[in-house]
């Protein structure tokens, strides 16, 4: 194993190889075609050698390296947005099953990307139907009035939320839906039929009947989700297509022989790299956070040597995992159909990534001539206030490169030394910070570069602030514009009548979206900065509770809003929280008096 890192001790790659003299040299030899390898080279300070006795080891090693530190340089997987997920959250309570397009969150059970969200909400529809599972939002059960909902009545849900079912039996009622998720369909179906049978035999006949309906509903949603191929097995299918920097991998999970679904996947910084090392990848990565993993996986014949694979999946599942390219017979057709979706997914993909370049090449020229600018906006910087009354004032700055935003430049700043509401001020103050760092030489990966274009939300008082501020540090001049919000009017310095855009130009689209997005993070972190400044004001009157307790508070609950509404148990569960002094807190804010 080794790790490139940089001057300041970050990862930047993580790799293995057998003779690792010719691997690293590799990388600063001149032709290399591996995507960023000239970049990866200037960047590399220091070499990390770790030595396995096996490649399972290395592979294991890799994986855990790679989830830690999410060194840049290695390929990435990229999960398709475009399609929806079920997620079993887990870490509450009482868990709920949702509909989201997100798959970040810990201690969230994911299943899919689907092929379309009208069929998962179908699919939660009748799940929610013979589960019963809470349809509630949010972490705890219930509404604030502890009266329970419309669904308890119509036989939709258990209500947790009033004690009707204990942590324990609907803890039993979430694994039955997970069960049914990754593919177990006969066992609720046993379960709805003998109860169907009992009931009927008792002569409560209402509710058999009501069993019986359930049986039919997960009987058809169990027909509609698959596929039969009886012969085939519980298998997974992997297929693969590689253009340029970018692949595209499909999963066929197929359980007792169903399909169950399609999942879709891109992968990043796959340039140079064979099959076997983008299979690999992938494989480490998705079986590293999927909720099971099959006895079997199926693979495209590119891949060879699967020995120290099957040992690494083996070691996940807990049993045997074989993992082979077949070469005749149904499963062979079913690597072949992958590989085709994997084919189109990545046509698709990159036909999307080229309409969006092409957007936002157009967006640039736009703004260039439109401007009147001396070269392109690459790298555009947008900065945003935002207060309330004056207090909490803070700015955001958000940059975009070549039309995308760079997430990692974003800045925030917090505005000291105002009275009162002053937004040309606050405006003026986070601009001269900004340029002041570029002027000093500091080492922010963010600062030290020099902006194309500067656009500040506001209008003329707004761009003559930063004007101001950049003059002052007498640095080498560059583009400064404001955009107003009512009318989307652009103010350029020098011309006393605002340039007005066409609403549906892709130069003020642009415009619109870093300016929104300079708005978004101004406000969520004004809203931090508000949250926190409540908090110390609330524990000020409170008795008892000094600097530690207050971190302590802080730490469990996180919101001003979750401590407000904490019952008196929840108080007392707060580590470091005497029972006494939680008890004291509990009265003091719900004016209650000592208990």
């Amino acid at each position: 194993m080794y790790l490139f890192r940089d001057g300041d001790g970050d990862v930047l790659y993580v790799g293995k190889a057998k003779s690792l003299r010719s691997r690293v040299r590799s990388y600063f030899q001149r032709g290399d075609t591996r995507f960023g390898s000239a970049q990866l080279a200037g960047r590399i300070a220091d070499v990390e050698v770790i030595v396995t006795r096996t490649e399972a080891e290395a592979l294991h090693l890799e994986q855990n390296l790679v989830k830690r530190h999410r060194p840049p340089f290695n390929i990435r997987l990229r999960d398709d947005k475009s399609f929806p997920y079920i997620a079993v959250t887990l870490d509450d309570e009482y868990p709920r099953v949702m509909f989201t397009r997100e798959r970040h969150r810990r201690g969230v059970l994911y299943f899919g990307p689907y092929a379309n969200a009208k069929k998962i909400r179908e699919t939660l529809d009748v799940l929610n139907r013979v589960f019963r599972f809470r349809p509630c939002e949010g972490p705890r059960p219930g509404r604030h009035s502890g009266i329970p909902c419309l669904d308890f009545h119509i036989d939709r849900c258990f209500a947790p939320c009033i004690g009707a079912i204990s942590q324990e039996d609907y803890g039993e009622v979430i694994a039955g839906v997970v069960g049914f998720l990754s593919g177990d369909t006969q066992t609720i179906q046993r379960q709805l039929e003998a109860r169907m049978r009992e009931a009927a035999a008792d002569e409560r006949f209402e509710e058999a009947a009501r069993y019986r309906n359930r049986l039919f509903s997960i009987r058809h949603l169990a027909d509609r989700q698959a596929t039969e191929r009886r012969e085939v097995g519980t298998v997974d299918v992997i297929g693969l297509a590689i253009g340029g920097d970018t692949a595209a991998v499909q999963v066929f999970p197929l359980r007792d022989g169903k399909m169950i679904d399609r999942y879709g996947f891109h992968l990043e910084n796959v340039a140079g790299e064979d099959a076997v090392s983008i299979l690999e990848a992938f494989l480490l990565e998705y079986y590293g956070s999927a909720p099971s993993v099959p006895p079997e996986v199926l693979i495209p014949p590119e891949m060879a040597e699967t020995e120290a694979l099957s040992e690494v999946l083996s070691t996940r599942r807990g049993s045997r995992v074989v993992v082979r390219a077949p070469l005749r017979g149904e499963k062979r057709r079913l690597v072949e159909l992958a590989v085709e979706n994997a084919q189109v997914a990545l046509d698709a993909d990159a036909a999307i990534r080229e309409a969006a370049r092409s957007k936002r090449i157009a967006a640039l020229e736009e703004l260039r001539e439109v401007l009147n600018l001396e070269s392109l906006p690459l790298r555009i910087e947008c900065f945003d206030v935002s207060n309330i009354q004056g207090e909490s004032i803070v700015a955001s700055m958000t940059v975009f490169v070549d039309g995308k935003p760079r997430t990692a430049h974003y800045r925030t700043f917090s505005i000291r030394g105002l009275n009162g509401q002053d937004d040309v001020g606050a405006m003026r103050e986070a601009v001269s910070r900004r340029f002041a760092r570029l002027r000093s030489g500091e080492g922010d990966e963010s600062f030290s570069r020099m902006p194309n274009l500067v656009v500040v939300d506001g209008g003329k008082g707004q761009l003559a602030a930063a004007l101001a501020a950049i003059e002052e540090l007498g640095l080498p001049r560059v583009a400064v514009i404001s955009l107003a919000k009512r009318e989307e009017e652009v103010f350029v310095p020098g011309f006393p009548v605002p340039i007005v855009l066409d609403r549906a130009s892709p130069g003020l689209q642009l415009l619109q979206r870093i300016r929104d997005e300079a708005h978004r993070v101004a406000l969520r972190y004004h809203r931090r900065k508000r949250s926190a400044r409540s908090m110390e004001t609330i524990f000020e009157d409170l008795p008892g509770v000094g600097p530690v307790r207050r971190r302590a508070i802080i730490r469990h609950f996180g919101s001003v809003e979750r401590f407000l509404e904490a019952s008196q148990e929840e108080l007392e569960g707060v580590p470091g929280l005497p029972q006494k002094t939680a008890r004291t807190l509990y009265a003091q804010l719900h004016k209650a008096g000592p208990s």
